[in-house]
């Protein structure tokens, strides 16, 4: 790497702390711009320079959670584990941290909902949990109990949007609710479906 490309680096990485951690003692929304430039020793231009608003911190603190999981997640499945249950074991994890961090996670997923585009898009690019949980769903597929028809890519964004509806319909409405459990009977109701099964005829196979 350049010097100047390791400069850089290390500015972002100075600036990305100095944000996290007014965030986590101030609280997100009382932090301002130029309070994390002057925590980070640069201007606040230089800020906006590596982060031309405050959420796309959270979208970088975001990915690295993602990137965690993603390990995790292979590793589970290399050794053998169950695909659906490491979904499920995936969910867990998500809304743990979700409820453990609400205030730091929900401006993030607020992101996803931007009517700015480009800003949406960016959080989109940033939180690819759609992707991850797509690597799962592949084992089921190879396993043969997965539907066809739709494509893999399809249904791991729709269970991701799963997720992230939830915890800001959670956070919203029903924060005295176990956001785990919510979170385990919507996962049932997307992968079992909602219409009523018919029973087999008498004598049917």
């Amino acid at each position: 790497m350049a010097v100047r490309e390791y400069q850089k680096k290390r500015r972002r990485e100075r600036i990305f702390r100095a944000a996290m951690e007014l965030f986590r003692n101030r609280g997100f929304q009382e932090t301002t711009a130029t309070e994390i430039a002057k925590a980070a020793h640069v201007s606040r231009g230089t800020f906006f320079n590596y982060y031309p608003y405050k959420e796309a911190v959270l979208l970088d603190y975001g990915s690295q959670l993602l990137a965690g999981l993603r390990e995790e997640v292979r590793r589970l499945l290399a050794q053998g584990r169950e695909p659906v249950e490491v979904l499920r074991h995936l969910f867990r994890v998500l809304a743990e941290g979700t409820a453990r961090e609400k205030d730091l996670l929900l401006p993030m997923f607020y992101e996803l909902l931007n009517p700015d585009p480009v800003r949406a898009r960016a959080a989109f690019e940033a939180l690819p949990l759609g992707d991850l949980i797509a690597e799962i769903l592949k084992s089921l597929r190879e396993k043969g109990v997965l539907r066809q028809d739709f494509s893999l890519e399809r249904m791991g964004r729709t269970l991701a949007d799963l997720y992230f509806l939830s915890a800001l319909r959670w956070a919203a409405y029903t924060p005295g609710r176990d956001l785990a459990e919510e979170l385990e009977k919507n996962l049932r109701l997307l992968l079992e479906g909602m219409l009523v099964r018919e029973a087999p005829a008498p004598g049917g196979l």
